[in-house]
């Protein structure tokens, strides 16, 4: 049965949402699921292989199935920075738990981000920088979002310290 005690980090590819959401669950005492690697493990397969094998909408049809079904409580979630593309998983994300956008800006995104390939960032058609994915998931996050964390300069336990506050979360002493 799942709760209603999730939090659940959406963001582009690079802001922190794994990193964070690990610190993040090690302070308040959560478990911690890494939508990604929960993909490769029902799939048997990488990120940049599923998106060779089924393209930019079928990797996309999969992410938001594997997210859809995710049922937990007293977890932090991270989803890849494409679950926004899946209306149903986004609500039932939402059912779950509270959606924290974390936002960065396409500067500091280019400063963090190598190869987006090796990473199994979903282009769609007629995508091929990082601006354009950006631009195309922006609004995507912020119609979401129940919660944005502005993350531009803060490393990952400033981040995390703000979450547990502005979540009114218990961290574990």
């Amino acid at each position: 049965m799942a709760g209603t005690d999730n939090i659940i980090l959406i963001g582009m590819p690079g802001s922190g949402k794994s990193t964070l959401g690990v610190v993040l669950a090690k302070i308040i005492g959560y478990d911690f699921l890494d939508v990604d690697i929960l993909m490769q493990n029902q799939c048997g397969t990488t990120l940049p292989k599923l998106i060779e094998e089924k393209g930019a909408e079928g990797f996309i049809e999969v992410e938001g199935d594997v997210a859809h079904g995710i049922e937990a409580e007293r977890t932090v979630i991270s989803p890849g920075g494409s679950i926004v593309y899946s209306d149903a998983a986004m609500r039932h994300l939402a059912e779950i738990g509270t959606i924290v956008y974390l936002r960065i800006s396409l500067e500091e995104l280019e400063i963090r981000l190598g190869g987006l390939h090796e990473r199994g960032v979903v282009m769609r058609e007629g995508m091929g920088e990082l601006m354009d994915i950006y631009r195309e998931r922006l609004p995507l996050y912020e119609r979401y979002a129940e919660v944005t964390l502005d993350v531009d300069g803060l490393t990952v336990r400033d981040a995390a310290a703000e979450l547990v506050e502005r979540l009114s979360l218990t961290a574990l002493r």
